[in-house]
């Protein structure tokens, strides 16, 4: 009971400072993580063992975790060490890719392919968040997209912030459509052995019929912005051949990005695990661009990879003292043995939450929950997790602080001069938030129930 009451209070003391925003969150998780070895392995449990299995130092030294049929092998418990290499992996390689000015580039290639008119621009602008995003951290894409937003905006003379509140949620939808595209996908593929195809078939269908809508709705609402628009000479503009700092390391960078796609999209067949594939795309990047070695890791989010270590073993703690099991069991409860209700509790639950707090130490939360609900309920374990990953990664769509990419597109548009009140935010987030959170309910009730 004492291990139990000590790993609530630690997490909801850590949910609460995150919240709060007192101290960078990697200091918050990786105390409390602390917290959790001391307090609730050491004084409440008196194990070791639940130190071990919660550190899971063990698996990187196996076969399985590197090279596995399914990665089925990987364990749920604790760390999960397959996230956090696979993480920083394609951080390397986008840090190499944004050196070269591949991203400026396809920006720039765009809106000339367009005749840089800005209502050509808004809506194209939002199908490539989508689908970069799908291949690369919604974080990079708005942190690269909202830049050069701001850029064109000042040449063609509109307000950009509509375009970057479009993209923001646009980036969030289209990492909700593959394993790698949003961290809390990332979670849930690399602890339950998904490939990237099973998140193509499932979650990539809702995003792909949900993409079409939130198109229509946000061009509804922003129609007025940029219709008026008046034309500006654009012979003077710099070309997207510009952006390109040396031409034989972007095409160099380019076909990395295509080796890391491929291999992503084979890789239940390969057998070579995501923790491989990032460890093999940031090995190719150093070998290849060896001068920029050092500024590259000086670019590696760190804190982020931190952040997610301290998270995992806090949720470690709620797992080993059987709390996750005692949730499970109160959802099961509530619902009464109604499949739809539960799926619905689910989806609904993750995206409230995910709106207010950071969908990604939710979504880690929520794992072993939803697993313990597969196997008391009966319930298929594949069925709840699309119910989780789309509730978390488009639930935090609806608030400028429910996902990372928020905060940064709002951040990059603040010191813009273009600041983003809760208020201007939510007035189209939430609505569009409500849009794809009913898409992905009838599509999952219809689909798998």
């Amino acid at each position: 009971m004492l291990a139990q009451i000590l790993a609530v209070i630690i997490f909801v003391v850590m949910f609460g400072l995150i919240i709060l925003e007192v101290f960078e969150r990697h200091y918050i998780t990786l105390a409390c993580g602390c917290l959790t070895l001391a307090l609730v392995f050491g004084l409440g449990l008196h194990s070791w063992d639940a130190v071990m299995e919660t550190l899971n130092l063990k698996s990187l030294f196996t076969l399985e975790f590197w090279y596995a049929a399914g990665e089925s092998s990987e364990s749920t418990s604790g760390i999960n060490w397959a996230t956090i290499i696979f993480i920083a992996g394609m951080m390397v390689m986008v840090e190499g890719m944004a050196k070269v000015g591949f991203f400026r580039w396809l920006c720039m290639r765009l809106a000339k392919a367009v005749h840089y008119k800005v209502m050509s621009i808004f809506i194209t602008f939002m199908i490539m968040s989508a689908v970069l995003a799908m291949f690369i951290d919604s974080i990079t894409v708005i942190l690269f997209l909202a830049t050069v937003t701001i850029e064109l905006s000042q040449l063609l003379k509109f307000n950009p912030l509509p375009m970057i509140l479009s993209e923001i949620f646009c980036a969030n939808l289209g990492g909700s459509a593959t394993m790698c595209g949003d961290p809390p996908n990332i979670i849930i593929g690399t602890s339950f052995g998904y490939s990237f195809a099973d998140f193509i078939m499932n979650t990539g269908a809702i995003a792909g019929i949900s993409l079409v809508f939130i198109v229509i709705y946000f061009y509804l609402v922003f129609r007025k912005d940029y219709k008026c628009v008046e034309a500006v000479d654009t012979s003077a503009f710099p070309t997207p051949e510009s952006a390109i700092t040396n031409k034989k390391e972007f095409i160099v960078s380019s076909v990395i990005f295509l080796m890391a796609v491929v291999l992503l999209v084979t890789h239940a067949s390969t057998h070579l695990t995501v923790a491989t594939i990032g460890l093999f795309v940031s090995i190719v990047t150093f070998v290849t661009a060896p001068k920029y070695v050092p500024e590259i890791l000086k670019k590696v989010d760190y804190k982020t990879l931190l952040f997610f270590i301290g998270l995992f073993v806090v949720i470690g703690g709620l797992e080993q003292t059987g709390i996750l099991e005692i949730i499970a069991g109160f959802i099961g409860k509530i619902s009464k043995g109604n499949v739809y209700l539960m799926i619905a509790i689910i989806i609904w639950v993750s995206a409230i939450a995910s709106a207010f707090v950071d969908n990604i130490p939710f979504a880690a939360t929520m794992i072993p929950v939803i697993q313990t609900l597969a196997v008391t309920t009966g319930v298929p374990l594949t069925t709840m997790t699309w119910a989780l990953s789309m509730g978390t990664d488009i639930g935090g769509s609806a608030t400028p602080i429910g996902a990372s990419a928020n905060v940064v597109g709002t951040s990059v548009a603040g010191k813009a001069g273009y600041p983003v009140g809760w208020g201007k935010y939510c007035i189209s987030a939430v609505p569009a938030t409500i849009i794809v959170m009913v898409i992905s309910t009838v599509y999952i009730f219809i689909r798998y129930l």
